[in-house]
This record gives structure tokens, C-alpha cells and sequence, in this order.
């Protein structure tokens, strides 16, 4: 911290490039030796998916009710705790470090299967897909721009009663729609949750294939991915761009360009269209500059397959980075609002209950306020981003090996790309270290 931030800035450009130029010289088939290693562990199955998952919807149903009846304090009430705390900060983390747990844990699984047999219907045989081919993930974008804009926008997304409405309503569409097209159709391609959870589970080193768990290298996964069409690339960029987003909209930089004194910040009902409009401008952008990105790079190294396909399969080295931003921009976030919701389980209906024994603990803000502590979380951040970036140039240049047959023509493909990455840390760096309002 003591360092001017700009020397973080280029060590972390320079990490970058380096990675790209250490790539380019290394014999493919030595990267490919890497990445195919695996470690058997042991053998599990799916006996047991039904129960968790009807155990979860359980505790969601909880959740909604506490929403409704509970405390309107956001930092009591356990439902807002659980969905972005929890949830959507902290769940996202494990799945990039233990795999698809979303699977086992989501509130859709259990209900369906029992209505599915209830109704006469084998829940495990084979459905024609009802749900159209050319919607690709485009339902699946939608609802994860309303969440984005929801989270980011919205004037009171913590509101433990109108969180309750949108979390009930999103679980009771998914469901219907689970029936009507099929559990497994809606879950790859309309579920935005599960989508967005199973994308950032292939990097993670753990890999389950029928039944078998072994251990690989992080982001080998990402290697053996199929390219995604572009509503997929879309849905994958949404998620980079609007993390991204929730960090620049709070900066004294963007609040400036709109005439916003951040000192006296006018609060997020006065912000809704600035909001919007830079929710939609930030995703925009970013898709702008990696389709030029990929299209330079084909050009560069020769049109061997389509752009559709280069850049459905080039997307899927975002995953590094989309996951990198999300551990550093919510790091803060989960450290401290953790703590408060250890506090709200115990009482979830704020009736004096203390069922975990933690009602009564008090919150450590400190945690990511000090001295001491600002030191460490910074450089954790800083470190997280260029590693994110690091491996996304190690998963990129894999993923070109495979569009391109010699290893010079994949090297001289993922130039504009890497430069894109680069970009992209000085740009996360600077998030981190310049001064921010609300």
C-alpha cells in the first residue's frame, strides 16, 4: 500500500504480457501434458440429489417467510444476508473452487422430480426439447440482465419484503417453465443462476465425470468446452461487464462524467437512468472490443474456422477473469456482511430467538477497516486480479491450439486478445485504488 498504485498498475500489465510471451515459446505439447493430468480421488453418486435439494427449497421457503414477517433491516432480516451475501458472493466462490455444487443445491431439483412422478411422467427419461433451438441462451440473458440491473440499479434491492416478492416470483417462473420445457433444457439455457454457477465450476480442480471426482489443474475444464453460440458468449460477457460495472458506477470518475458531486451523493433513486444507461454501455463495450479482439486475431493468424465459432470458444478463457473480479469487488462484502449473517440466522424472524447460539456476536467491521487489514485485502485483491488475468492468457492460448493448427498461427491469434487483457488489469487495478462514493 505504501507503493504509488501506478507501480501496481504496470507490475500487473507487465505479469500479463509476460505470461503471453513465456506461452508463445513454450512446445505445445508440453501445455497440453499439463492440462490433461488427473487425480483420481473416489466415487460418489446421485442417490441423495433429490433430498438436498428439497432441503434447500425448505430453507428457501424459510427465507422468503423471514423476508415477508421479519425485521425490514437488511442487515437483520436473513433473506437479504443469504441472496447476495451468501448466495451470490459467496456461492459463486466455491463453485469456481469445488465444481458444480449448484446442481446438487438448487430449490428446483427436489420439487420437480416429485411433481414429475406425482404427474405420471418418468422424471429421468429422455424429453424432446420443447423449448425452441434459435432462443439459444437468450432467456437466459434476459433474466440475468434483470438481476444485474435489479442488484446494481434498483432503489432498494436489500429490502428484506421486496426481495421476498422477486426471489419468490423468479423460483415460481423457473419452475413452471422447468415443467413445461423440461428440468434439464430450462437448466442449461433459461435458469441463469445454474448457467452462470456451472460455467464458472469448469474452472474449477475439481472435476466430476459419471460418478468419479478427481483433482486437475484450475481451468482445465475451460480446455475441453464446446464453443458457445453467441447468445452463450453474451450471457458470458454480461457477467464479466456487470461486475465490472458495480465497481466503475460508484467512482468518482463516472459520477463526475455526469455532473454527480460524489461527496453529496444524491442516492440510488436519483441514479436510475445514469445507472441503466451505463449498465447497457459497459456490456456493449466489452463486447465490442473482444469481437474486434478475436476478429484481429483471426485475421492475423488466418480464417481456419468461422468467427462464430473462434469466439464462442475464446470466450470461455473470460471465465478466469469474470471470476477474479467477482473474489475481489465482493471480498469486502463477504468478510463483513458474513458476520451479520451469522447473526440473523439465529433469529430469522427477529423474535428474540438465538437458535445457533451467534444472535448476540458482535460484528468485526475492523475486519476489512484497519490498518493491517487494508493492507493484506488490497494486495489479496490486487494479486486475485493478475492472477485471473494470468490464467485467462494460459486458458486462451489453449483454446487457440485448437482453432489453429500450428502453434506460431495460435500464438500470433491471441496477440489483440492478450492486449485486450492487459488493458482489462490496469483497468480492475485502477477500480481497486481510485476513490469511490455511496
Amino acid at each position: 500500500m505504501l507503493l504509488p498504485t501506478g507501480y501496481y498498475i504496470a507490475g500487473g500489465a507487465f505479469a500479463v504480457a509476460v505470461s503471453f510471451l513465456v506461452l508463445a515459446l513454450l512446445p505445445p505439447a508440453a501445455l497440453g501434458s499439463f492440462w490433461r493430468r488427473r487425480l483420481s480421488l473416489f466415487t460418489f453418486g446421485d442417490g441423495s440429489r433429490t433430498i438436498i435439494s428439497l432441503l434447500s427449497f425448505a430453507g428457501f421457503a424459510l427465507l422468503i417467510a423471514a423476508g415477508i414477517s421479519g425485521s425490514r433491516d437488511p442487515l437483520s432480516n436473513p433473506l437479504p444476508l443469504a441472496i447476495w451475501t451468501l448466495l451470490w458472493a459467496g456461492f459463486t466462490l466455491l463453485q469456481g473452487v469445488f465444481g458444480d455444487l449448484w446442481s446438487w443445491l438448487n430449490p428446483w431439483f427436489g420439487p420437480w422430480r416429485i411433481v414429475s412422478r406425482l404427474a405420471g411422467r418418468r422424471s429421468d427419461e429422455t424429453q424432446r426439447s420443447l423449448l425452441p433451438k434459435w432462443f439459444g441462451f437468450w432467456p437466459a440473458f434476459a433474466l440475468f440482465f434483470a438481476f444485474a440491473w435489479f442488484e446494481l440499479i434498483d432503489p432498494a434491492p436489500d429490502d428484506p419484503s421486496r426481495l421476498a416478492l422477486a426471489a419468490g416470483l423468479y423460483w415460481l417462473v423457473s419452475f413452471v417453465a422447468m415443467l413445461a420445457f423440461g428440468y434439464e433444457d430450462w437448466s442449461r439455457r433459461g435458469e441463469f443462476l445454474g448457467i452462470c454457477f456451472s460455467m464458472v465450476a469448469r474452472f474449477a480442480p475439481f472435476q466430476r465425470d459419471e460418478g468419479r471426482l478427481s483433482l486437475c489443474w484450475p481451468g482445465a475444464r475451460l480446455l475441453a468446452a464446446e464453443p458457445l453460440p453467441p447468445s452463450g458468449t453474451a450471457f458470458l460477457l454480461l457477467a464479466l461487464s456487470s461486475v465490472s460495472f458495480d465497481g466503475l458506477s460508484k467512482t468518482f470518475f463516472w459520477l463526475g462524467l455526469f455532473g454527480v458531486n460524489p461527496l453529496e451523493f444524491p442516492g440510488r433513486t436519483a441514479l436510475i437512468g445514469i445507472g441503466s444507461f451505463g449498465l447497457v454501455l459497459t456490456f456493449v463495450l466489452l463486447a465490442a472490443v473482444f469481437a474486434l479482439a478475436v476478429f484481429l486475431g483471426q485475421r492475423l493468424a488466418g480464417y481456419e474456422h468461422s468467427f462464430g465459432k473462434a469466439a464462442g470458444l475464446l470466450v470461455w478463457s473470460i471465465v478466469p477473469i469474470a471470476l477474479a473480479y467477482h473474489i475481489a469487488h465482493y471480498l469486502t462484502v463477504l468478510l463483513v456482511d458474513g458476520q451479520y449473517a451469522l447473526v440473523a440466522f439465529s433469529d430469522p424472524f427477529g423474535l428474540g430467538w438465538n437458535l445457533f447460539g451467534t444472535a448476540d456476536r458482535l460484528v468485526e467491521v475492523g475486519v476489512a477497516a484497519g490498518a493491517g487489514s487494508a493492507w493484506w485485502l488490497w494486495n489479496l485483491q490486487a494479486g486475485v486480479i493478475i492472477g485471473g488475468h494470468v490464467l485467462a492468457v494460459l486458458v486462451a492460448h489453449g483454446l487457440a491450439a485448437r482453432l489453429h493448427s500450428q502453434a506460431s498461427r495460435a500464438a500470433l491469434s491471441q496477440l489483440p486478445l492478450t492486449l485486450l487483457m492487459i488493458a482489462y488489469t490496469i483497468f480492475g487495478l485502477w477500480l481497486l485504488a481510485t476513490p469511490t462514493a455511496g
